[in-house]
């Protein structure tokens, strides 16, 4: 790759585009990814390719092909994502994604993982990395609780709390990003440096609130904030506050969704004590979801056929939505078969208080029935987004697994 520090972002997908779909006698092995988790949200798809290019820039110079953890045809799913690629100098196709990878000629071994915004890994990484993670697993940053499932020879392996993994990317890389020229392409294309910030200032002020979350910000956000921000040329008109709300009425407009759309835009899937739970976050209330968007009927009907396709023993939504400018939280819950109801029972024995969990308009979307429960909260408890309610059902689903 020559001269990669001067390439712009385009070329350097370009670049790994052309590695991924060489022929197999051409292809040089292993190769190497960075990939995000399976909500494939901003965080994870920008923190994905800000890291490729920054970890190839450093040497060895390895090619790091970031791959969008989803099938290419889910990227519409995500207007949010284009205003953050636009003064990227990118578009949604330029990214790779599941549907690009070689269908039948790529080995696990001639492969190497590195992963972001998660640390176990699921779908098609766990099924490449299984046979032997500890060779295949290379790295890992993350700003989850710690799995246990990077190994220890993992370089780098990089846990903490922050609001937005991608902060975490421009904490590890900084010295990286320094050697990066700042000045503009010939064609007056933005410059390297001013397509990085971009990428990485999206994700991190959708997922504090333009830092003004307090459950979610921390120095590191900010710090990842004022330092992506220095490296912005001043040409390129940037304004904090306007990005950022652009980027939020694109992300929370679904009113062209289908519910099966919107049930699987940001959705994750994970299994534990023989059974299966999917949560999906859903970035406009229940209200909206069962007036507004559709009939409740109809909402629920799809919710089933959706935990149906997935093969779910519990089904999850959890919304975010800001009424009159107030942010507010909603959960819904749906077990399906008598051991995922123990769990789920279990779950708001020992949770719910923590949570905050005040039946939803005086339980009107709750149902007891034989083999299976629902119910609906207003969830309180407005510091616990799905990072941390996701453990507390899946410790509940080990537990449950005891009995």
């Amino acid at each position: 790759m020559a001269s990669p520090a001067r390439g712009s972002l385009k070329a350097f997908l370009g670049t790994a585009r052309k590695a991924l779909t060489a022929p197999p006698t051409q292809r040089q092995n292993p190769l190497t990814f960075v990939i995000g988790n399976e909500s494939a949200d901003l965080d994870s798809l920008c923190s994905a390719v800000l890291f490729a290019y920054l970890r190839t820039q450093t040497p060895p110079h390895t090619l790091h092909i970031p791959l969008s953890n989803l099938p290419r045809a889910d990227l519409a799913l995500r207007p949010e994502l284009g205003a953050v690629l636009r003064p990227a100098g990118l578009q949604p196709d330029d990214l790779l994604t599941l549907s690009d990878l070689p269908k039948h000629d790529l080995r696990p071994e001639n492969t190497r993982w590195f992963l972001v915004d998660h640390n176990s890994p699921t779908g098609l990484a766990s099924q490449f990395c299984s046979p032997s993670p500890s060779d295949l697993l290379i790295g890992c940053i993350d700003h989850h609780e710690d799995e246990g499932t990077i190994p220890s020879s993992a370089s780098p392996r990089v846990f903490a709390k922050c609001g937005s993994c991608t902060s975490l990317v421009i904490d590890h890389c900084r010295s990286t990003w320094d050697s990066v020229p700042s000045y503009p392409f010939p064609n007056d294309e933005p410059s390297i440096s001013t397509q990085l910030a971009h990428l990485a200032l999206g994700p991190i002020l959708i997922d504090t609130n333009n830092l003004t979350s307090k459950d979610k910000t921390t120095p590191l956000d900010v710090n990842a904030v004022e330092f992506a921000e220095s490296k912005i040329q001043p040409s390129a008109g940037y304004n904090r506050t306007a990005y950022f709300e652009e980027i939020t009425r694109l992300k929370e407009d679904i009113s062209t969704l289908s519910y099966r759309d919107v049930l699987r835009k940001d959705y994750k899937r994970w299994t534990e004590g023989g059974l299966v739970l999917g949560i999906s976050s859903v970035v406009q209330g229940v209200g909206y979801l069962v007036t507004e968007h559709g009939k409740r009927e109809e909402f629920l009907g799809e919710m089933r056929k959706w935990a149906g396709e997935q093969e779910l023993d519990i089904a999850a939504v959890m919304t975010v939505s800001r009424p009159e400018g107030r942010f507010t939280r909603e959960f819904l819950v749906w077990a399906f078969g008598e051991a995922a109801v123990r769990v789920v029972r279990e779950f708001v024995r020992r949770d719910g208080e923590k949570l905050g969990l005040e039946a939803w308009r005086g339980g009107e979307m709750d149902e007891a029935a034989e083999g299976a429960w629902r119910m609906c909260w207003t969830q309180r408890g407005l510091e616990h987004s799905r990072k941390q309610v996701a453990p507390m059902l899946r410790e509940a689903m080990k537990e449950g697994a005891k009995l």
